[in-house]
């Protein structure tokens, strides 16, 4: 008996190595981490079964006191046995995967050790499946996945060894030499299946243990780089934010290039290839246009997946992530690999989590942004729109004519009357009709031409079934404003024309002026950003470009163009309803 438990050893010491090299595998990390799908309780019950197999090849052969062979066998006399560490496996299965892989398990290893031969085969054949039922169902009740002390698991191991022993006393024939049998191996068996089952859970609960650590590590980095990118996301996406943003991933992760587009163009590109891939350029790979076509997270493991068009690319591998705002893709975030390897999974699970933070730190963002240019309409309307110079002009000029033309200054002040109310209501609606915006203008354009006649002529020209559609408040009135303040020349009369008018689908309202036009370097900032000045001009028509983007969804919908001295269009599309069109 005592010169048995060091061949037993052995014996779990072969199972131990295999379980640990086992536990190197992704594929069975992952079975033992997660709900088990059929496809894994099969593996489980072959990874386990084969356990078992060996077990019975590497059993240790007796015939009454005397061990008969240390090496692996294939047969055993009739009026021999075997002692082995059969049961441990399947215990293990059983408690790991549930009744099915108990079952698939114990018959495996059961069959086999039948197959084998001698006078305990059938016992232990028997008592191997029925370890493999009870474990199984032990182990759906109790999980040792979510057990945190391995005692439970080792008791059953044990357990069920002991139960091996009186099915063969019960069973094994003749009763002498099986209890003969049980005297000598029953102690090394139990004490070393015992400790062989501590050894596989151990193995497992650090398996889970280093994945709790890893994901608690990966969410505290995660979390750390949201908190520091939050301020500039809160800026949203920008060429300023996105390098910002993009410094502080390349320093908080392993990737060696970091990339942050919108729709068309890359906003930053900080690391390797940023001599090629450079913002304010159109999107260069064909991987991350594909992301944002798609919407969703793009693997890319050699240099022929990116398709960058630079044939120098020092880029391998990459990962791209859509990053997106109000159910919309805005744009994309990329990490970037020199070497494919460095792509592992904690990376990839790491920027997926950085994805969906960067995408709501957008989403609030953009809820921020939505809520700033509501109350900023709301004050463009009650005060810059009706500044005190307009107001003041227009009551001067009414004051003026009440004793000369009486008629006409009584048109004049519900004419301004008419103006006050449109702002006071239109500050407070998303849409409004379209004839409501046109008589905000004319009521706008009356006091303005009794002020300065003969300086500026404005002609309309709209088609009159439009003029029930539903349109952004503040939308034609303060682009003819900035007509008349700022395109005015000394030499020629101004003359502006508003045309809405339906073309493929959509309605165009279009401001165009014969005056002094805006320069280049200025066309590409006004409507873009917002401008500091006392006419609030550059502020008016950049809140018109984003409150058309958040209603509508589009960029290209608010659209300027013009030429110094030829004068200046101003392009509005909106997606016209036919069946309310028709209605």
């Amino acid at each position: 008996m005592i010169e048995l438990l060091p061949l037993m050893l052995e014996r779990v010491g072969i199972l131990v190595i295999l379980a640990f090299l086992l536990s190197r595998m992704k594929s069975f990390r992952q079975i033992i981490h997660n709900e088990h799908s059929i496809k894994g309780k099969f593996l489980l019950i072959a990874i386990f079964g084969v356990f078992g197999v060996i077990s019975n090849y590497t059993g240790v052969h007796i015939y009454r006191e005397v061990i008969l062979s240390q090496e692996w066998h294939f047969n055993v006399a009739s009026n021999n046995a075997i002692a082995n560490t059969r049961i441990m496996g399947v215990a293990i299965g059983g408690l790991l995967g549930g009744p099915v892989v108990g079952l698939g398990v114990g018959l495996i290893a059961g069959l086999h050790r039948l197959t084998l031969g001698g006078f305990t085969a059938f016992p232990c054949a028997i008592s191997t499946i029925v370890a493999g039922i009870i474990t199984g169902f032990l182990g759906k009740k109790y999980s040792i996945q979510k057990n945190k002390t391995p005692w439970r698991a080792v008791a059953i191991g044990i357990i069920m060894e002991c139960i091996q022993m009186g099915i063969i006393l019960l069973i094994a024939k003749p009763f002498e030499a099986a209890l003969h049998l049980v005297e000598i191996i029953a102690i090394p068996m139990i004490a070393i299946n015992g400790f062989g089952t501590l050894i596989f859970i151990l193995i497992i609960q650090t398996i889970l243990q280093e994945e709790e650590r890893t994901r608690a590590l990966q969410t505290n980095k995660a979390l750390y780089i949201a908190q520091q990118t939050l301020p500039f996301f809160r800026q949203g996406l920008s060429i300023h934010s996105s390098g910002e943003v993009s410094k502080i991933i390349y320093r908080l992760t392993n990737a060696d290039a970091i990339s942050i587009t919108d729709h068309t163009q890359i906003l930053a590109h900080i690391g390797a290839g940023s001599d090629h891939h450079k913002p304010l350029q159109s999107v260069a790979t064909n991987l991350t246009k594909k992301a944002l076509l798609q919407g969703e997270i793009i693997l890319a493991n050699s240099k022929e997946e990116i398709q960058c068009y630079h044939d120098d690319c020092p880029l391998q591998a990459a990962i791209v992530l859509p990053l997106k705002a109000l159910n919309k893709t805005v744009g994309s975030l990329k990490l970037y690999y020199r070497n494919p390897n460095k792509l592992d999974q904690v990376e990839q699970e790491l920027a997926e989590g950085l994805s969906k933070l960067f995408s709501t730190q957008l989403e609030l963002a953009e809820a921020e942004l939505q809520r700033k240019l509501l109350k900023d309409a709301e004050i463009k309307a009650l005060q810059a729109q009706i500044h005190p110079h307009f107001l003041f002009n227009s009551i001067n000029t009414i004051s003026s004519l009440i004793r000369t033309d009486s008629d006409k200054a009584r048109k004049l002040l519900i004419h301004l009357s008419t103006f006050f109310r449109n702002n006071l209501q239109g500050a407070r609606q998303t849409l409004v009709p379209l004839e409501k915006e046109l008589e905000h203008v004319e009521a706008y354009l009356i006091l303005e031409q009794t002020r300065f006649p003969n300086r500026f002529s404005v002609d309309f020209d709209i088609e009159p079934r439009l003029k029930s559609i539903q349109i952004p408040p503040f939308t034609l009135q303060p682009l003819v404003e900035n007509a008349i303040r700022h395109a005015r020349s000394k030499e020629k009369t101004l003359n502006i024309i508003v045309r809405v008018y339906e073309e493929e689908g959509n309605m165009i309202l279009l401001t165009m002026d014969n005056g002094i036009g805006i320069p280049s370097n200025l066309l590409k900032t006004i409507g873009n950003e917002t401008v500091q000045s006392k006419e609030g001009t550059g502020t008016a028509l950049w809140n018109i470009k984003k409150r058309i983007e958040e209603i509508y969804g589009h960029e290209e919908l608010f659209k300027i163009e013009s030429e110094l001295g030829l004068g200046t269009k101003v392009y509005i599309t909106l997606p016209l309803n036919m069946e309310r069109l028709e209605g």
